[in-house]
């Protein structure tokens, strides 16, 4: 392994599994079942609620940690201990979906609002699956799209989208991209063609109806029918999800064969980091306006949230794997840079979540009322991955 690789790979792996993964180990578990994500960035837990949007994705996590880093059974007893209490007590059979949130007995506080619950619960249970070698988290993951697959062909504005809101008539990029990758990824442990034919059939809607190519940049929002939607609601662009969605079409388009996608993936990306890029204060907009003249129609656009800024790190050093664009290198090492000077909390371990424009920490509630560990894990994890298998034969200068 080159030593500019090495060193890049140990800081990751250092701040990884001496930080961040301490702090969640520490102060997170839950012996009763779940993960506590209502918590403080200095680990006090501040409720025992149970958001099974972030249960989900700290069980993909940890379940993440297991297969690919060392099989150690701390990490997949906490899976598991998460996913059961979820099973128990997350399901609503009437409905066939997920609820929201449970309180830590769990009794239901919040009922089936929200389809993005259902895709973490497929995101989870997959990963999951593979990593205990027990089918019936796949067969929990089964029911969950055998439900999806009913409901994702309605009008998009008739499904429930809390913490989010969506007119009557418009759809948002968030649903898309988040159902292609998790499908995509059950169908590669199933075999299920159906929920490959939907991963694949999402994947076509990003690029026919978000992805503009007169203005060459991805809108969060356009009408049902894929026309783009009068300004300011319909020029919002989220750049963390921008790059986020591309790295998940990356993967999707290596494994269906599609790798002539992957250029415009690539050029996407680097178009949602200029875009986002704070040229006067550093760090990633929340949101911005594609027109550039007016305020983008988004709560806390100016705010430099941290889950953007991890989305960009994977998504940048996977777009120099794939092109050896050194643009994308310096984009990496610029958003690591910002990362580091501003987001981790000294003597805790972890990443606090919200700064505003200046670089300032606040503690509005953004979207959930949650810290959960999931965006920067993940991205770490995914980092890692990559330095050792396909940086690991190319230079880092």
């Amino acid at each position: 392994m080159p030593p500019a690789v090495k060193a890049l790979r140990d800081q990751l792996y250092s701040h990884l599994f001496q930080d961040i993964l301490p702090f969640w180990q520490r102060n997170a578990i839950d012996s009763t079942g779940g993960i506590c994500s209502c918590i403080g960035d200095d680990g006090v837990i501040l409720n025992r609620d149970k958001w099974l949007w972030s249960q989900w994705r700290a069980v993909w996590v940890f379940s993440r940690l297991y297969r690919r880093f060392g099989q150690q059974e701390a990490w997949l007893n906490i899976a598991r201990s998460i996913a059961d209490f979820c099973i128990r007590h997350g399901w609503d059979e009437s409905q066939k979906r997920w609820r929201s949130a449970v309180d830590a007995s769990g009794r239901e506080l919040r009922g089936c609002d929200s389809v993005f619950t259902d895709g973490f619960a497929v995101y989870g249970l997959t990963e999951l699956a593979l990593a205990s070698n027990r089918m019936e988290y796949g067969e929990w993951a089964g029911k969950t799209v055998s439900s999806i697959l009913t409901y994702l062909p309605k009008p998009r504005c008739d499904l429930p989208q809390w913490p989010y809101s969506v007119q009557p008539g418009e759809k948002t990029q968030g649903i898309p991209m988040i159902f292609s990758m998790v499908l995509w990824e059950y169908a590669e442990l199933t075999e299920d063609t159906m929920a490959r034919s939907s991963a694949l059939g999402l994947v076509k809607e990003i690029f026919d109806h978000f992805y503009r190519s007169d203005r060459d940049l991805i809108l969060e929002r356009v009408s049902q029918e894929g026309a783009e939607l009068p300004a300011p609601r319909g020029t919002v662009i989220l750049p963390g999800h921008g790059v986020e969605n591309m790295w998940f079409q990356i993967h999707i388009a290596r494994a269906a064969n599609r790798r002539d996608r992957i250029p415009l993936c690539c050029h996407l990306i680097k178009r949602n980091l200029e875009l986002g890029w704070d040229q006067e204060f550093g760090g990633l907009f929340l949101a911005v306006d594609a027109n550039g003249k007016t305020e983008p129609d988004w709560a806390f656009a100016d705010a430099k949230l941290w889950w953007p800024h991890t989305e960009a790190l994977y998504a940048s050093l996977l777009a120099y794997t794939e092109t050896g664009d050194m643009d994308f290198l310096t984009w990496f090492h610029r958003i690591l840079n910002y990362s580091l000077a501003n987001y981790p909390v000294s003597g805790h371990g972890e990443w606090r979540q919200r700064l505003n424009r200046q670089g300032l920490p606040f503690s509005d509630t953004v979207a959930l009322p949650v810290k959960d560990p999931f965006h920067l894990p993940r991205a770490l994890l995914l980092c890692l991955e990559l330095l050792e298998t396909r940086v690991k034969h190319t230079s880092l200068k």
